[in-house]
């Protein structure tokens, strides 16, 4: 009888929780603080437009992001993760690991890295060399790499404002410090003498970077507070906050709209979110949340995300990748490698 008892109690709570997960409504969604204003939006006209509760969504950065999705199948890990870069090779393994086997990529658009200081601050034109020079943990003097002896921007270059180096900027989960470190650190030391040609991306971490965490807003604050310093955040940032930060120019180029979609500003990257395609029966709002974002509503030249700083992907891009969402295409590893 106790055995029974024990045996029917099991199968109880099994079933009560195939029927929680049956009913989950509610869409939970992680990752980069660059994709989540998109993603809010999407989140909140899901919400307002459809029967649908409005989805969860935490701002955990790129990799973090990354972590949850591919921790398992089932009602406590994230259906959706936004990404500000790729989903790396070593981060599907690690999913394909943990059984969560099918994935579909959903790229939405471009955004620009902005290397940005507060309004009134003057204009300022930085290469990615002099940036790297400000932030790198070692930097070669008389042909060796030593520890980043620069404290102003002046002892790096002369024509440079005789001010403090201090940058704000996203800590190592994040999606945008792997792009910036990808983007401004890799290219520039790749041709500079002392690294021995190979691109070289460690961050200092003796006061004059500070990683600000995955809030941006924060460090909009912290240049409005400081206006020595300069901050790393996504373009949509600085549009959204147009009067109290001003981007730089990086290599003579200003991150403007036009410039990131056509690729002449060098600090532009793809924007992503994740699908966990075996959470699609037991969440039905996810197939409703993919239609929508991926709508020309959204994503289009006149889609209403463009209006809070998403640049657009070209119209047969678009058309292309709202098939594959659709049709909930399976990333493959050679996706990843091409």
């Amino acid at each position: 009888m106790k055995a029974f008892l024990k045996s029917g109690l099991a199968v109880a709570v099994l079933a009560a929780s195939v029927g929680a997960a049956e009913a989950r409504e509610q869409l939970r969604i992680v990752g980069s603080s660059t994709v989540y204003p998109f993603s809010s939006y999407v989140a909140e006209e899901l919400g307002a437009t459809s029967d649908f509760p409005t989805p969860v969504i935490e701002s955990t950065g790129s990799g973090g992001g990354m972590k949850l999705f591919c921790e398992g199948v089932g009602d406590s890990t994230p259906d959706i993760t936004n990404a500000s870069r790729r989903m790396k090779t070593s981060e599907f393994e690690r999913c394909e690991e943990n059984g969560v086997t099918d994935i579909t990529e959903a790229m939405i658009g471009f955004d620009g890295i902005a290397f940005a200081q507060a309004v009134g601050d003057g204009d300022i034109n930085l290469t990615r060399e002099q940036i790297t020079l400000a932030v790198a943990a070692q930097v070669p003097v008389d042909g060796k790499l030593v520890d980043n002896p620069y404290t102003k921007w002046s002892e790096i270059d002369s024509s440079l404002p005789d001010r403090k180096i201090t940058v704000y900027g996203p800590p190592s989960t994040s999606g945008t410090r792997d792009a910036f470190e990808e983007l401004v650190m890799e290219v520039s030391t790749e041709e500079m003498e002392g690294y021995g040609g190979e691109g070289y991306t460690n961050i200092r971490q003796d006061g004059h970077y500070i990683a600000a965490g995955e809030n941006d807003n924060l460090i909009i604050q912290k240049l409005v507070e400081n206006t020595d310093a300069f901050g790393i955040f996504g373009y949509s940032f600085l549009e959204e906050n147009a009067d109290k930060v001003v981007g730089a120019s990086i290599d003579g180029v200003l991150p403007e709209a036009d410039a990131i979609s056509s690729g002449e500003y060098p600090v532009s990257r793809s924007l992503f979110y994740y699908v966990k395609n075996q959470h699609k029966d037991d969440v039905p709002a996810q197939q409703a949340y993919n239609d929508l974002f991926m709508s020309e509503k959204m994503i289009g030249e006149l889609g209403y995300l463009k209006g809070i700083g998403l640049i657009p992907l070209p119209k047969d891009e678009r058309e292309a990748l709202r098939e594959q969402v659709k049709n909930r295409t399976k990333l493959t590893l050679a996706d990843l490698k091409k």
